[in-house]
């Protein structure tokens, strides 16, 4: 059975971070989320994964340190969990997720944010639901916040009404939000939606949340990235061209 690594500051330099490992068009990010690892390991943070060379991890923190627009005490939040290609249905996904149960022993539960199906970037609700998840709380368009008591007594986080809007104040053209918790998003905000934008002369603005308190501000419980036109959600994936294409054509 392979071994399970710890991310410290001792060890983040000589360890990837499982995404964006070679992709060196997003170099820039991958710098950036190992930074962001860095500071956020002091809030308690923490990053998890398999001693593999692939994306097999875990990350989660505190709720009183979560970045996300979630209420409530004494539970573990799940930032990001990912169990990819052949790495998948070989019981990683539950070994991971026992390192989490684990740490949260002293908590009153774990939560995680998805949705009703499989979305590219979010947690597997079929794999939640099937590890004791459930529905807890839920924002537009499809956003379900995903808990597990460890104490039967305790009281369930809920999302901040101020983020179950799903939608954004920029009316104009493009808005997009993303944060350094992932080493994709510099370079497909940044570079990639911005040259759409200017190809095909749509205003945008790009909010970067540099701080739990900008994250907590969000519009929807989601603070890797998103993409909105007109202040509607169009799309929380990376390559949001095609989804913009759509709706821009509709309008």
């Amino acid at each position: 059975m392979m071994d399970i690594v710890k991310l410290t500051e001792t060890n983040i330099e000589d360890e990837h971070i499982c995404c964006a490992i070679s992709d060196k068009k997003c170099n820039a990010g991958y710098e950036q989320k190992k930074s962001w690892l860095k500071t956020e390991f002091k809030n308690g943070y923490t990053f998890k994964k398999l001693d593999v060379r692939g994306k097999v991890f875990i990350e989660y923190v505190p709720i009183e340190h979560s970045w996300l627009p979630i209420d409530g005490q004494n539970f573990m939040v799940i930032n990001c969990f990912w169990v990819s290609g052949q790495f998948k249905g070989q019981g990683n996904g539950k070994r991971l997720l026992q390192q989490c149960i684990t740490d949260a022993k002293n908590m009153d539960g774990i939560i995680a944010i998805s949705s009703d199906k499989k979305r590219p970037f979010m947690s597997d609700p079929k794999f939640l639901k099937y590890q004791g998840f459930e529905i807890i709380d839920e924002a537009p368009p499809y956003f379900k916040l995903w808990g597990l008591k460890l104490n039967p007594d305790s009281t369930y986080p809920r999302i901040k009404p101020t983020a179950k809007s799903g939608t954004c104040p920029d009316k104009e053209g493009i808005t997009a939000y993303y944060s350094n918790t992932c080493p994709f998003t510099d370079f497909y905000t940044n570079q990639r939606l911005r040259a759409y934008a200017e190809e095909k002369n749509v205003p945008l603005t790009i909010n970067l949340l540099k701080n739990k308190m900008d994250g907590q501000n969000m519009p929807i419980p989601w603070i890797i990235n998103s993409v909105f036109y007109k202040g509607e959600l169009v799309t929380l994936e990376m390559k949001s061209e095609r989804h913009l294409e759509k709706v821009i054509a509709s309008s």
